[in-house]
């Protein structure tokens, strides 16, 4: 087995990629999905004022609206039929998930293995229509009382709106389904991915344009994508890490052989959650924030000082943010990890920790181990998050890619690369497998 890896290895090339076809075709399908989501952010909701619109998005772009506007991949300044993004599912999967702690039904359905997870999927689903529900019939609401936006306002626009967004995260949510399961990569994560990737060059030609205006100084402004390159650098580092416990197996008397005795690792990430804990951090702020902003009326001014509270780098709204991603980053880790199982699959195949006692002791040598390493990877997700926020706030650097966004696009990237690559070696083996055995029958 080790010689056959070790050929793989030497012998892997992106030549191979042509032949494979059905790595091809998987991509052709992620990239025609994703063209489909793009050419959507363009198409506008019926009955909207553009001008007025871009007035208003131009007074709030500095602030939360432009941060998840670019999560929307622009679909909120342009208020879009996909201006809701995936986010009523992101924020329903957390409720449901949430709910699988507390309620033993879906705790039940959690251990029931594949026809669990279907039910469990379609209750997410269900979660995803009410709130997609709710957070556009509050945009409706907000877009009515901001002024000149909607022409022709009243019922008509609010349901017609509503619908329409409904239906668009709907449609969002099917198109992610669809690429996990015929594409390449996870498919609600791309959906994100593809959103902050298309506003990067305009992100880019602004901050340039700031530059020659002399809004911000040369030297500025090279320090700044120095510090990008180097928080991307830090990410690669930081997602790549590992704490490995080493696991020795016995030897064992089977038959007339000696069997076992090898040892082997555990590797545990330091981030095991991910890129997860950014975004439900994210979708969590989503809904009060989008409220306050699009509320502009003078009647109302509690939802403007929860606006100003809630701006981005302002101290609440670092520390809220800082908070609910620490705790999603514990949270997700306890859901994918589970280290009693991982201690009693190492028994049962005869494995120990050097030094630890077999089952409940290495559970909670595990489980210690794990509390550690991800207290730091929370850290570092709040870190990279918070950074850009601070230098928003404290030295008004026009930071158009958040720490979020960055997280996102790096992460996401680094999977799917090594989804293809994964398939690429799979197709090698194929044709190593079928190499030999050609040769095995002209022996």
């Amino acid at each position: 087995m080790a010689s056959a890896a070790e050929q793989l290895a030497s012998n892997f090339n992106f030549g191979m990629f042509r032949k494979a076809t059905e790595l091809k075709n998987r991509i052709w399908f992620t990239l025609g999905i994703l063209i489909v989501y793009r050419f959507g952010t363009y198409i506008p909701l019926p009955g909207i004022d553009i001008d007025q619109l871009a007035l208003l998005v131009e007074t709030n772009q500095s602030g939360i609206l432009g941060m998840f506007d670019v999560f929307a991949g622009g679909a909120i300044s342009r208020m879009a039929i996909f201006a809701l993004g995936i986010m009523p599912y992101i924020s329903s999967s957390i409720i449901i998930q949430l709910m699988t702690s507390v309620s033993p039904t879906l705790a039940n359905l959690k251990k029931e293995g594949e026809p669990g997870r279907k039910k469990i999927t379609q209750y997410t689903r269900y979660g995803t229509v009410i709130l997609a529900f709710l957070q556009g019939y509050g945009i409706s609401v907000g877009l009515e009382s901001a002024g000149q936006i909607v022409t022709d306002p009243g019922i008509f626009f609010r349901i017609s709106t509503t619908i329409t967004l409904v239906g668009g995260t709907v449609f969002l949510m099917w198109l992610g389904e669809q690429v996990t399961s015929r594409g390449i990569g996870n498919g609600i994560s791309l959906i994100i991915f593809s959103g902050i990737v298309a506003e990067i060059p305009s992100a880019l030609i602004n901050t340039l344009t700031l530059g020659r205006q002399g809004t911000i100084s040369t030297l500025t402004l090279l320090l700044l994508f120095a510090l990008i390159i180097a928080v991307v650098i830090f990410i690669i580092f930081m997602e790549r890490a590992q704490r490995r416990l080493l696991v020795q197996y016995p030897k064992r008397q089977m038959g007339n052989k000696m069997m076992g005795g090898d040892t082997s690792h555990l590797p545990l990430k330091l981030n095991t959650a991910g890129v997860i804990p950014a975004i439900f951090a994210s979708s969590i702020l989503l809904l009060p924030i989008t409220i306050a902003n699009f509320n502009l009326s003078t009647d109302q001014s509690w939802l403007s000082e929860i606006a100003a509270l809630l701006g981005r780098g302002q101290p609440l709204y670092m520390l809220l943010y800082a908070s609910a991603i620490i705790f999603f980053a514990f949270f997700y880790t306890s859901i994918v990890f589970n280290p009693t199982e991982t201690a009693d699959n190492l028994k049962r195949n005869g494995g120990f920790i050097p030094g630890i006692r077999p089952g409940e002791k290495t559970a909670q040598y595990i489980d210690f181990v794990l509390s550690r390493i991800t207290t730091i990877g929370a850290l570092y997700l709040a870190f990279v998050c918070i950074l850009p926020e601070i230098l928003i706030a404290q030295y008004s650097i026009p930071f158009y890619l958040g720490g979020t966004s960055l997280l996102i696009v790096v992460v996401v990237g680094m999977d799917t690369v090594g989804q293809i690559q994964s398939h690429l070696f799979a197709y090698q083996y194929e044709g190593l497998i079928k190499r030999s055995r050609i040769r095995g029958r002209r022996k």
